[in-house]
C-alpha cells in the first residue's frame, strides 16, 4: 500500500508539472511560437489584428511581417497575427494600442482621421490620380510629417501599406452617372468626410463597422458599399451584390500602427528591425494587393456581377459635385497643410 502511494504522488506531481508548463495561447497565431528565443527571457509579443480575412494581401503582408520579424530577432520577438476582426475593428484596436493592450494594427486613414484630424486629407475625393503618385508622397516627406503627428496620441506610425482604389458597388442599378447614386443606402467607414461626400453624390451614406457589412447588404438594410474590388471578393459580396463599377472616388492608404508604449520599450535594435520590416512587409503587400485588385474585378464578373466602367466626363462631374466638401473640410484641416499634399501630388506627377 504505501508503495502504490509513493508511486500515486510520483505521478500526480509529474501531470502537475507538465499542465503548469503546457500555456495554452489562444487566437490565430500563424506559426508563431516561444522556441527559439534569446536566452535573456526578455521575449515580447506583438499582437496584430486586421479587419480584413486571410486571403487578403493585407494578411499576406502581415505575415511578411512576421517572418522578417521573427527572424531578425531569433525569436526574440514573436508575432501573433489575427485576421477577420478577430480583436475588433480598426478603431477598437487603435484604441487598444493607445492603452497599451495590443500592440499593432493596420487601418485605413479614414478611421484613423477621428484621432488625428488631419489624416482626413487623404480621403479627399479624387486626389491621387494613380497608384504610383500615392507611393512617391506617402513614402516622402509629407508622409512622414503625418506619421509623425501620430505620436502625441501614444502611436507610432511606422509605414504605409494599401487598401487601394475604392469602388463602388451595390444591389440595385448600375452606377455609371453621379445621377445613379441618388438614393442609394451604402455603407461608409466611420468618418464625417465620407459620408457627406456621398450625400453630395446624392447617395443615403450609413456609417458602419466593416464586419457588419456583410448581414447588412444581406438583410437589405444597406444596399450597398465601397471598397477595392479585392476587398469585395473576398469578403464574398457577390453573393449579397450584383453591380460594381470602377469608381475609383478615393484612394485608400493603409497606416501600419503601433502602440507608443510597446515601441518605447524596445531597445534601439529591435525598434529599427521592427521598423525595416513593416516597411519591406508594406513593399511586398502593394505588389500583392495591385496584382490581386486586377485579377478580383475579372473574377466578380465571373462570379455574376455586372461591372461598369465610368468616363472620364462621369469621374469629372462626380469631383465637381463633391468640391464643395473638399473646400469645408480644406477649412477644417487647415488650407496650408492641405495645399502642402496638394504640392506633393503635383511634384510626384511630373
Amino acid at each position: 500500500m504505501k508503495k502504490f502511494l509513493t508511486l500515486f504522488l510520483a505521478v500526480f506531481m509529474v501531470v502537475a508539472l507538465a499542465a503548469c508548463g503546457g500555456g495554452n495561447n489562444e487566437g490565430t497565431n500563424e506559426g508563431g511560437n516561444n522556441e527559439g528565443t534569446a536566452d535573456t527571457g526578455e521575449k515580447k509579443t506583438i499582437r496584430a489584428g486586421i479587419g480584413l480575412n486571410d486571403a487578403h494581401p493585407q494578411y499576406k503582408g502581415l505575415l511578411r511581417f512576421k517572418e522578417i520579424v521573427e527572424e531578425k530577432t531569433n525569436g526574440q520577438i514573436v508575432v501573433e497575427t489575427y485576421h477577420s476582426g478577430q480583436l475588433g475593428d480598426d478603431r477598437t484596436m487603435t484604441e487598444a494600442l493607445q492603452l497599451g493592450t495590443q500592440e499593432v494594427v493596420i487601418p485605413s486613414t479614414a478611421p484613423l482621421a477621428n484621432f488625428v484630424p488631419e489624416f482626413s486629407v487623404f480621403d479627399f475625393p479624387f486626389l491621387f490620380p494613380s497608384e504610383e503618385v500615392a507611393d512617391k508622397v506617402l513614402d516622402g516627406e509629407v508622409g512622414q510629417k503625418f506619421l509623425d503627428k501620430l505620436e502625441p496620441q501614444n502611436l507610432v506610425g511606422l509605414a504605409y501599406w494599401e487598401n487601394g482604389f475604392r469602388q463602388v458597388s451595390n444591389s440595385k442599378k448600375a452606377v455609371a452617372t453621379a445621377a445613379d447614386f441618388k438614393g442609394l443606402k451604402l455603407r461608409t467607414m466611420e468618418n464625417d468626410l465620407h459620408l457627406e461626400a456621398f450625400r453630395a453624390l446624392g447617395a443615403n451614406p450609413t456609417p458602419m463597422a466593416f464586419t457588419e457589412l456583410f448581414t447588412a447588404m444581406q438583410q437589405g438594410t444597406v444596399d450597398g458599399q465601397e471598397n477595392p474590388f479585392a476587398t469585395i471578393y473576398l469578403s464574398k459580396f457577390y453573393e449579397v451584390q450584383d453591380h460594381v463599377s470602377n469608381t475609383n472616388h478615393i484612394y485608400s492608404p493603409f497606416v501600419f500602427l503601433m502602440s507608443k508604449s510597446f515601441f518605447d520599450g524596445l531597445n534601439d535594435e529591435q525598434k529599427q528591425i521592427v521598423q525595416d520590416a513593416a516597411t519591406e512587409a508594406g513593399q511586398y503587400q502593394r505588389e500583392l494587393n495591385r496584382e490581386a485588385n486586377a485579377q478580383y474585378l475579372a473574377d466578380l464578373q465571373e462570379a455574376g456581377m455586372t461591372y461598369t466602367e465610368i468616363t472620364p466626363e462621369a469621374h469629372a462631374e462626380m469631383k465637381e459635385l463633391v468640391q464643395p466638401v473638399i473646400d469645408k473640410y480644406a477649412d477644417k484641416i487647415g488650407k496650408e497643410t492641405v495645399q502642402e499634399v496638394y504640392d506633393a501630388i503635383e511634384e510626384a506627377s511630373k
